[in-house]
């Protein structure tokens, strides 16, 4: 029976370099013989954050988040897949909100407030966390090292694959953006570095399936 991979988007931009990554991620989740169902959070229905209700430490729902809404089918759907594609843009240093309300749901409930079994979670699957940035790839280490821990314990290995310095727009010169950076320096960029990082996360997805 082939794998199942999800993979969620929480990023807006389709076709962007978040959107981009994934779908390579995904091509080489597929061409390992795994099937890939895609989520992307800014299109479904309306959602929010853990809303500390605590329904999930009851027993009889223990692993499993009890609020429904938007996030529901993504959840019940990474609680049955063999492996997790998840990404998301900077936003102002952080991932965006969207990737925190999926975040919150998805570690809690697996958290147990137990010393000796801290995590419930009974399916740990490989996870890739992807994150793109308008910002150098280095300036965000300790805020993913946080991420990948946390991910680690409650969801399952994760590797993480950071994007910096992304082309935000084909046409800076409609902007007075370019005082901030060299616009030709992202073109060139896009150009020659984007399509490496393409096919390093082609690879990393396919790695998620073998």
């Amino acid at each position: 029976m082939a794998k199942k991979i999800i993979a969620v988007n929480a990023g807006p931009r389709k076709g962007w370099n978040t959107d981009t990554l994934i779908d390579e991620a995904i091509k080489g989740a597929e061409s390992a013989g795994a099937e890939v169902q895609k989520f992307n959070l800014f299109r479904l229905e309306k959602y929010t954050g853990c809303v500390s209700c605590f329904g999930c430490k009851k027993n009889k729902y223990k692993g499993h988040c009890i609020r429904k809404d938007g996030l529901t089918e993504v959840l019940d759907a990474i609680r049955e897949a063999d492996g997790l594609i998840i990404g998301s843009p900077n936003y102002l240093g952080e991932l965006t909100a969207s990737f925190r309300a999926i975040y919150e749901r998805l570690v809690f409930q697996n958290l147990t407030y137990n010393s000796e079994t801290p995590c419930c979670n009974e399916n740990p699957i490989p996870t890739l966390l992807i994150m793109t940035s308008n910002a150098p790839d280095t300036m965000y280490a300790e805020l993913l090292q946080n991420y990948q821990n946390v991910f680690n314990r409650f969801v399952g290995p994760t590797e993480v694959f950071v994007s910096g310095e992304t082309l935000q727009l084909k046409d800076y010169s409609k902007t007075d953006w370019p005082w901030f950076f060299n616009a030709e320096e992202r073109y060139e960029r896009h150009e020659k570095i984007f399509p490496k990082e393409k096919e390093a996360t082609f690879e990393k997805g396919k790695e998620l399936v073998l």
